[in-house]
């Protein structure tokens, strides 16, 4: 009998949650299974995924093909490394406390990426919104110039139309007020004249 270990879909719509199963290859994709080995849930950040490391080696020892996407969470959780070792032992190529200390240190090494690559991503976060937080106070500043100019420039234009009416009504006043008389003086009276006019003595 063929078997492969797969997923199995569970969850609702849209958010997706799979069992990891030893199945026959003819049955259905969601069908009856042998064994139930984990669960892998991509809803969460990172990823979920629970596996019985040794009974999915047992399994692959004992032939079941796994796909594509279930050769890839076994290889991400160290299954396949760890059937790898296996090999070696079962051919006398190391001992299994050797095999067991490379296991572990690879186990340590992979738990120290998963934990840089946090690390990274919520360095990331805190950068990006260092980031928004730059730009959304550059847009303020700017918002503010800009509002600031704007109330200027209808602050000048007021000042300007109040200029511009108080010297139309002081040019209107001046039209308006009377002109000053000018006094005009007699022109004094030549004494030749006088002396023309007057009679003649006796």
């Amino acid at each position: 009998m063929a078997v492969k270990i797969r997923l199995q879909r569970y969850g609702k719509k849209g958010q997706p949650f799979y069992h990891i199963v030893i199945a026959d290859a003819r049955a259905a994709r969601d069908g009856k299974f042998i064994e139930k080995i984990g669960t892998y849930n991509p809803i969460t950040v990172p990823a979920t995924i629970e596996i019985n490391i040794e009974s999915a080696c047992k399994w692959l020892k004992d032939g079941a093909q796994p796909t594509d996407t279930a050769r890839a969470i076994l290889s991400y959780k160290g299954v396949m490394i760890k059937r790898h070792l296996q090999i070696g032992v079962e051919k006398g190529a190391i001992t299994q406390e050797v095999a067991d200390t490379k296991f572990n240190a690879w186990l340590i090494e992979k738990e120290n990426k998963i934990l840089a690559k946090k690390e990274e991503k919520r360095n990331s976060k805190k950068t990006e919104a260092k980031k928004a937080i730059a730009a959304e106070m550059e847009f303020n500043a700017k918002r503010a110039e800009a509002i600031s100019k704007k109330r200027a420039d209808v602050e000048a234009a007021i000042a300007a139309e109040a200029a511009a009416k108080a010297k139309a009504k002081a040019d209107a006043e001046a039209e308006r007020a009377p002109k000053a008389e000018v006094s005009v003086e007699e022109a004094p009276i030549a004494e030749s004249s006088v002396e023309a006019d007057a009679p003649a003595a006796e």
